[in-house]
């Protein structure tokens, strides 16, 4: 007989949950059985995914949230506490990328990618750790595998990446006394849009520095969210996970 899903009756907010990673992430949280709350800045995502959730039997909130705007984050954690009754599971999944050599990186491109990828970490486990620390739940950072290795041309999101793992580490040590468990993944390349619109050269390349020779699917990076989720990860404190092929060992 299966047992009870691992996160039933827990509830669980993935932003940039819309696509890609991130629907992948709220849609394995619904499988084992989580109330989740689709966030994205592109509202129309965050309701298909939520409607896809549903349709499937379980149950999703959609909110529209920049994570970068301080008072988007604080509206949707509150409205996530009203409907859905608390937060057990964040997961800061939103995130932006693109390409420039460090000559041409503005820092308009510098300071928009810090904001979503770091600066959003820091303002939705603030908002949201009132909630978490009530139900002594769960935080899981999505960083990168380009937080470990750099990357050319991707001086700024490797650097986001890097701070998201300091920052866990930070708030792994501080809130676990509060009974607040704080962990990251590192994903290696992903088939999403992003790594798709890189020239099929380059993408060449980079799948042949695997050890796996392939990029992984968006499912497959999932199941270590929802590992360090579950009870199951009751001993995990600022571990990084990395879901990479062989990328980082």
């Amino acid at each position: 007989m299966p047992g009870e899903p691992l996160l039933a009756g827990k509830v669980a907010v993935v932003t940039g949950a819309g696509k890609g990673i991130g629907r992948a992430i709220a849609d394995a949280l619904a499988v084992e059985g989580a109330r989740v709350a689709i966030l994205d800045r592109d509202g129309d995502g965050a309701a298909a995914a939520a409607a896809a959730i549903e349709a499937a039997g379980g149950e999703a909130l959609a909110v529209a949230c920049d994570v970068s705007e301080p008072a988007q984050v604080t509206a949707a954690v509150e409205r996530v506490v009203a409907g859905l009754g608390g937060i057990d599971v964040l997961v800061n999944n939103a995130g932006i990328t693109n390409t420039a050599s460090l000559e041409e990186l503005s820092l308009e491109q510098w300071n928009e990618t810090l904001a979503v990828d770091l600066t959003g970490v820091f303002l939705m486990t603030q908002a949201a750790l009132p909630a978490l620390e009530r139900r002594r739940g769960k935080i899981v950072n999505v960083a990168s595998q380009l937080a470990l290795r750099g990357a050319p041309k991707m001086s700024h999101y490797c650097a986001a990446k890097a701070g998201v793992l300091g920052f866990t580490r930070a708030c792994a040590v501080e809130l676990i006394g509060r009974g607040v468990h704080v962990n990251a993944i590192a994903p290696g390349p992903t088939e999403t849009e992003n790594l798709l619109g890189v020239p099929a050269e380059t993408l060449d390349a980079i799948r042949e520095e695997l050890p796996i020779k392939r990029f992984a699917k968006v499912e497959e990076i999932a199941p270590a969210v929802v590992l360090l989720a579950s009870s199951n990860a009751d001993y995990f404190v600022g571990t990084t996970l990395n879901v990479s092929g062989g990328h980082v060992m």
